[in-house]
């Protein structure tokens, strides 16, 4: 198995593909140098990595985010307005002070999204 020798506790991935961020179609802004600077001024790459990605998926909901951990994949949707985006930065920043992965901050929870069908019945097709 590979290894890497820059390993991190968490990895936030932010979509910008063809619905996240994108303002001129009229979703919310994706604050990526907001996003960019927080983590350069604090070095957070060291403990929770970043990275502004293309599309994500699911398309049918906006600014989404995956947050990977050796533990789990947190899925986050319908992310906008400064609030949010401070609570994963401050977040980014307590994991880095503890060295270890906290929880996320409650204002969060409403936009936990449910990606993978966990359930034992057939998926709807969609169209």
């Amino acid at each position: 198995m590979l290894t890497t020798l820059r390993q991190s506790i968490a990895h936030v991935l932010f979509c910008k593909g063809c619905c996240c961020g994108r303002t001129d179609r009229g979703k919310p802004e994706l604050p990526e140098e907001m996003l960019k600077s927080a983590w350069a001024e604090g070095k957070l790459n060291r403990t929770v990595q970043l990275t502004i990605s293309g599309c994500l998926g699911p398309c049918d909901r906006t600014n989404v985010s995956l947050i990977l951990t050796p533990d789990e994949q947190i899925w986050l949707g319908e992310l906008a307005g400064a609030e949010v985006y401070q609570a994963l930065i401050d977040w980014a920043r307590e994991c880095q002070v503890a060295n270890r992965f906290v929880p996320l901050p409650s204002i969060l929870e409403p936009h936990r999204l449910h990606r993978c069908n966990t359930s034992q019945r057939p998926l709807e097709v969609v169209a």
